[in-house]
């Protein structure tokens, strides 16, 4: 896990706009949005935002392919190599760095748009209990001490988050971006909803992975009002970016799910009232439970998904699932309303999840990782495609190679998975 204390301190997208910029900055920056313009030019890039809406519409043909280098990015572009000198810009630089680089050695089918996007400046509080993390070096793993021991006694403390955006320097940030390369890649302030409602990475923060589990069967009315709680809380979160008019419409390139595109032609809202705000039924949304994967379904059932469904209710599109195997919670999953894109995982029954998504839903297969990252073992990694292609032939099919902690500092190893994958596909997908 890339250590975000590590991101804070050297580049960070909140940053206040700095009050001088050495002129080599200007030139970088000029330099890259020129690139990414030119990129975002390109025919290929307007023939893959139609797969894209025939895809999220069910309606796609061939499978789509996503490579996200997640962690091991700081392998391919080291935060050493940056040069802008202050935190904004060189956040900034490694936005467009990573467009560019993914595109000129990836080249999967993500799509580069000829905008830059600023998003708006939002910090969230805690749950009124502290939560110490000590993390690891070198993008280590970190350890915590989970607040909550005995529910519900050790819940009077907790209180919903304190929500605040800071419009003034978003729009300075977008301000400078136009200044500095607006005549080549227009800036726009887009806001995007955070990744899950999933609920329980923040319920386990407060209680601890094992704790959680346990407490199903020695405090469950006490666990039981705590997912009320959160539900609870993740809901006025959703209120206050509604209220706030923080969103926008996600149907262009927006990450969605635990991978995928956004584009598509079913939202927003066709009867949306001219002029209203982006609600977040205009929007993707996502839950997971990937951490309760050692319960049966169901406890699943009684403990965790009743209280997502109410948030899962608020959006136009959900995406489910991500690390967790959900072939056996797909009885409860399928009650979602506008459930469109399901995480099969390297840990899910695919001949399960092939036959009961068929083309009603995604198929997003994420591929075991660990053949690409330690050594690539180019024999395994083809034949984890091939049976995928086999097993869920007539699905609507997307692959998503991603949770990629290291790619062993080898910057060709993800784009020569695209290609394989791309060639797979040429010769098992009729």
């Amino acid at each position: 896990m890339w250590n975000p204390m590590l991101l804070r301190k050297e580049m960070n997208p909140n940053a206040p706009v700095p009050s001088s910029i050495p002129e080599k900055d200007k030139e970088l920056l000029k330099t890259l949005a020129a690139r990414s313009r030119e990129i975002a030019e390109l025919p290929i890039m307007a023939e893959r935002k139609k797969l894209w809406i025939a895809h999220n519409g069910l309606k796609s043909e061939i499978p789509m392919i996503l490579a996200d280098p997640e962690c091991a990015w700081e392998e391919l572009i080291p935060t050493s190599t940056l040069e802008c000198e202050s935190p904004l810009l060189k956040f900034w630089e490694l936005c467009f760095k990573k467009k560019i680089f993914s595109y000129e050695n990836i080249n999967d089918d993500d799509v580069v748009e000829p905008w830059f996007d600023i998003g708006w400046n939002i910090s969230m509080g805690d749950f009124g209990v502290k939560v110490e993390k000590t993390y690891g070096a070198d993008r280590g793993s970190y350890t915590w001490t989970h607040p909550l021991k005995n529910l519900p006694e050790d819940m009077k403390d907790l209180k919903f988050r304190e929500l605040k955006v800071d419009r003034e320097n978003t729009h300075a940030q977008m301000e400078l971006a136009e200044k500095l390369f607006g005549d080549l890649l227009p800036s726009r302030i887009r806001g995007k909803y955070f990744w899950s409602a999933g609920l329980t990475a923040s319920v386990i923060e407060l209680v601890g992975l094992e704790e959680l589990m346990m407490m199903m069967y020695d405090q469950p009315e006490g666990l039981h009002q705590l997912m009320a709680f959160m539900r609870d809380e993740f809901m006025n979160l959703l209120d206050w970016l509604e209220s706030e008019e923080l969103l926008s419409d996600s149907n262009e390139n927006d990450y969605v799910g635990s991978g995928g595109i956004a584009y598509t032609d079913e939202l927003p809202r066709k009867d949306r009232p001219e002029g209203e705000p982006v609600k977040l039924i205009d929007t993707w949304g996502h839950l997971e439970s990937q951490e309760t994967v050692g319960v049966s379904p169901q406890m699943f059932n009684e403990f965790i998904f009743p209280y997502q469904i109410p948030l899962a209710e608020r959006f136009g599109l959900v995406c489910y699932g991500c690390c967790e195997p959900v072939d056996k919670r797909l009885e409860y999953i399928f009650q979602l309303p506008r459930l469109r894109r399901l995480s099969v995982s390297p840990w899910a029954d695919e001949d399960v999840c092939a036959e009961r998504l068929g083309r009603n839903y995604i198929y997003s297969r994420k591929p075991n990782p660990a053949p690409l990252c330690i050594d690539f073992d180019e024999a395994a990694l083809r034949e984890s495609i091939v049976t995928t292609l086999q097993k869920a032939r007539g699905c609507v099919l997307e692959f998503n190679m991603k949770d990629t902690h290291t790619v062993q500092n080898d910057k060709t190893r993800i784009g020569k998975w695209v290609k394989m994958a791309r060639e797979e596909i040429d010769k098992h997908w009729k």
